[in-house]
């Protein structure tokens, strides 16, 4: 953990912040600021990646965290002590729109906002990314940058997890299928353009391949790993994450819970039998996901998902996509393909749980 004192932010760490939209800052304030309020910060930059240094602290005791763009968790709840100051960086995508691929351009720039239980921000500073690796994400509703509370998607919490260097782009869209997230121009279409040599491409589609048939299901794998080979990036596969639907002996239930369709298409085992034969990373989203929710049972599991608020056993809570994130982060690290270095040990879950 670095630290710095308030005369060393102002003379050093953050003079040269991008222009921005300023927010009527007062003259004293430290370099970046002016594009805040007490609660946000608006940069007036292009669509790209951008590294963001934050120094966080004040003169009381503090605890602040930072979302982005549509609800983009883009760093954990940071606590730092009373007259001290603590710098962290992060690196984000900037795109239109700034969300689900087929949702509504959001606003230009890039958007900040400050959270936490007591948020001190003491200084920002955005710059274009150099040398960065971008995580794309092919994906649903359970893994998109979904735009209103209680909703959130893994994919939206992901960000929080990772380190200047890496950043995340999520093109998962609510409703998706393997056929028509190949099918619809804002989709897959859009997205492979996009992939340079060096990137991963996490792609999780099952939830909505109700009426794919096997062969069907496969081949548009096949097809998603394929395109991405051809950019020069990495493909991931990934199983999709459970329903919440037990048994009553507290397993869940083989075919609504464990992503088996109405043609007896398996869809986790086609995801696993793709990585197998074309030599695909594999994250077993399913398989973590259904240990940790049989572990914590029908009620201990509830917070995961919006069952208290919505009767939903299939998108996760905020605090439920946290917990998912933070699964994928570890299979991303165990297989090799991001270094340790690059990740945070913790994100926002342990404290949205309470």
């Amino acid at each position: 953990m670095r630290r710095f004192n308030a005369a060393a932010l102002a003379a050093a760490a953050l003079g040269a912040a991008l222009t921005g939209a300023p927010a009527h800052a007062a003259p004293d304030q430290a370099p970046g600021l002016a594009h805040c309020t007490a609660t946000a910060c608006h940069f007036d930059v292009p669509p790209g990646t951008y590294d963001v240094q934050v120094l966080l602290g004040g003169d009381t005791a503090s605890r602040t965290d930072l979302t982005g763009e549509t609800r983009r968790a883009l760093l954990p709840e940071t606590a730092v002590p009373a007259g001290e100051r603590v710098a962290r960086s992060f690196t984000v995508d900037v795109r239109t729109p700034e969300g689900e691929p087929t949702g509504p351009d959001g606003t230009p720039g890039l958007d900040l906002a400050v959270g936490g239980t007591a948020p001190a921000l003491a200084g920002i500073r955005v710059t274009p990314a150099r040398h960065s690796r971008q995580i794309f994400l092919v994906g649903d509703s359970t893994v998109c940058d979904q735009p209103g509370d209680p909703y959130s998607g893994w994919g939206q919490q992901l960000p929080q997890y990772l380190r200047k260097g890496l950043s995340v782009a999520n093109h998962a869209d609510s409703g998706e299928s393997t056929v028509t997230y190949l099918q619809d121009p804002r989709l897959w279409a859009t997205v492979r353009p996009l992939i340079r040599p060096g990137d991963l491409v996490l792609i999780q589609l099952a939830h909505n391949d109700k009426t794919t048939d096997r062969a069907t299901y496969r081949a548009n794998l096949e097809t998603l790993v394929a395109g991405v080979r051809e950019q020069g990036g990495e493909p991931v596969l990934v199983t999709p994450i459970v329903r919440r639907w037990f048994n009553a002996d507290g397993t869940l239930n083989n075919n609504t819970a464990l992503l088996v369709n109405g043609l007896g298409v398996d869809h986790p085992a086609v995801v696993r039998s793709v990585a197998a034969a074309e030599g695909v990373p594999l994250v077993d989203l399913t398989a973590r996901t259904k240990a940790l929710v049989e572990s914590l049972g029908v009620e201990g599991s509830k917070a995961l998902y919006l069952y208290n608020e919505k009767r939903d056993n299939t998108h996760t809570s905020v605090h439920g996509a946290t917990v998912y994130a933070g699964l994928v982060r570890d299979e991303l690290v165990a297989l090799g393909l991001v270094p340790a270095g690059l990740v945070r040990p913790d994100g926002g879950a342990a404290r949205q749980a309470q």
